[in-house]
Order: structure tokens, then sequence, then C-alpha cells
């Protein structure tokens, strides 16, 4: 990684230290009782305690539902996404129920899928997928649909049967949204994920939660947001990385005009 890497990272940590550094002073000069906004010293400290007992298993346990919710949600997405982009016959179809159903608030569903599947993993990797599908869905038809018509054109005149058509030039045309919609069905999963742990877990960073607020402990309700935001940071990271690996190609505007 070049020096401006680093230099742009250095910028990006800015902002959290120096929110971290006031509200360290904000707590210790008993502006805000601690009862309500525990110093982030002693946040570090309940997530050191935590790592050495059971973090990790909290940790795995999330990660696992959030990954598995995902495949599923955003797998899905991609087909339903494939064929309405493709069809406006099947848009007729499945856009009107679609629009329905991403509509319901996500906490509207866990009553329902309590009584479907119980409250074992099932419900809470089926609430995941729900939160991950929609996303990926709305960004992949927007994607097809907004490809050039002209490419398409071309690629007709040189022959191209439907496979090569789909791989030589829509597949890559889209793949710019594709990938905002699995980073936003990422993200959304991490969000579904809370709402699916809040019911019934005996374990995840949204059992934690539920922990700390039913014993009174701020701090270890504060360590597990914390612990979900790098968790969610760091996957989003993956995908961001998979999208500069694909689309290595592009010459886009980075935010800089070149020289």
């Amino acid at each position: 990684m070049d020096s401006a890497a680093w230099k742009r990272r250095g910028k990006g940590l800015v902002l959290p230290v120096v929110a971290l550094l006031l509200l360290e002073v904000v707590v210790r000069l008993g502006w805000v009782p601690p009862y309500q906004l525990p110093a982030p010293s002693d946040i570090f400290i309940t997530l050191s305690d935590l790592a050495a007992g059971p973090l990790y298993k909290h940790i795995g346990a999330s990660v696992a539902r959030v990954l598995l919710g995902f495949a599923i949600g955003a797998g899905l997405a991609l087909l339903a996404a494939a064929w309405v982009g493709l069809s406006r016959e099947a848009e007729a179809y499945l856009e009107p129920t679609f629009a329905g159903l991403r509509a319901i608030p996500s906490l509207a569903w866990v009553p329902l899928l309590l009584l479907w599947l119980g409250i074992d993993e099932t419900s809470k990797v089926v609430l995941i997928a729900i939160g991950a599908f929609f996303p990926v869905y709305l960004n992949g038809v927007a994607a097809i649909r907004n490809i050039d018509r002209k490419l398409v054109e071309v690629g007709q005149m040189y022959g191209f049967s439907s496979a090569q058509l789909a791989k030589r030039i829509l597949l890559p045309a889209a793949l710019p949204g594709l990938f905002t919609g699995l980073r936003s069905g990422m993200s959304l999963a991490w969000m579904f994920l809370v709402a699916a742990e809040l019911i019934a877990a005996t374990k995840g960073l949204g059992y934690l939660l539920t922990d700390g607020r039913e014993t009174s402990r701020p701090d270890i309700v504060l360590a597990a947001i914390i612990v979900l935001a790098l968790l969610g940071k760091l996957c989003d990271g993956v995908l961001a990385k998979l999208e500069t690996h694909f689309l290595d190609w592009r010459d886009a505007f980075t935010g800089e005009a070149k020289p």
C-alpha cells in the first residue's frame, strides 16, 4: 500500500479519535453521568474483559448468521433481479408484490417468523436474508435497466448468442450497480441481525446488547455496538476490495480531476 493510501486511512481516523477524546473529557468532567454514557476508556476495559471471556463466541454466532442470511438473500435477489431486469413480463408479475414487501419494517416480520419457524436459527437467518434481499434486488434491476442500449445492439450486430451477450456485455456493464447493491445488502444484513438476535437468542452480539440493557450496563451495550460497527466495516471493506478487483478495467472519476 502506497503512502497516499495510508494518508487517506489516517484521515479517516481523525473524526473517531477526536470524538472519543471529547467524550472522555466530557464524562471525566462530570458533564454526563457515567451510568448513562461511560467513558471510552471504561468501554475499552469492558471490551478487554469480554475478549477474555465470551466475546468471540458471540462474534462467531453473529458472523455465521449474517454470512448465511446474506448469501441466501443476495443469491435469490440476483436471480430475481436478472429475471425482472431482462423481462418486462416478469416485472409485471413480480414488481408490485416486491414493492409492497420491501415497505414492511424489519420488526414486523419477527412475530410471523416466530410463529412459522420457531425461535431457533432458521427464523434468524430468514430475517437477515429478507433484509439483504431488497437492496440487492433493487440495485440489480436498476443496473441492468441502465445498461446502454447501444452496447447491446453492437453485440447483436456481431452475432453474439444470449450467453455471449450476457457474459461479455450485460454482466460487465451491470457490475458497478450490482456491487453497490451487495454492499447495501450487507449493511442491512447487519442491521437485521440485531433485530433477529433480540428475539430469544442465547448468543450473539444482539444478545449481548439485550444483556447489557437488562443488567443496566451501558458499557456492555456500547462495546457490542462498537464490535458491530467494526465487523460491518470489515465486511464492507472485503466487498469494496472485490469491487476494485473486478472493476479495475474502469477509468472512472475518483473524486479528483486528473492533471
